[in-house]
């Protein structure tokens, strides 16, 4: 996100998601189911949304769209 310019609107995101992933990239069901860490990401962006566009609606439905093509 920092190479994209975008870091300054995602502070603190990678700390919040520590854990999230395994050494190998991989989620880490043990410890964290995937639909909670969806919601956690959707809680992010919703905050994101809120202090770039003064709503939460740009990130409305991220959860749902995650879900479904992850889903099948």
């Amino acid at each position: 996100m920092g190479r994209l310019g975008w870091g300054q609107h995602f502070g603190g995101v990678a700390a919040q998601l520590d854990g999230a992933f395994g050494a190998d990239g991989a989620f880490a069901h043990d410890r964290l189911r995937f639909t909670d860490f969806v919601d956690e990401v959707e809680e992010m962006l919703e905050e994101v949304a809120r202090r770039e566009r003064g709503d939460k609606d740009a990130a409305d439905g991220f959860e749902e769209f995650v879900l479904r093509h992850y889903s099948g």
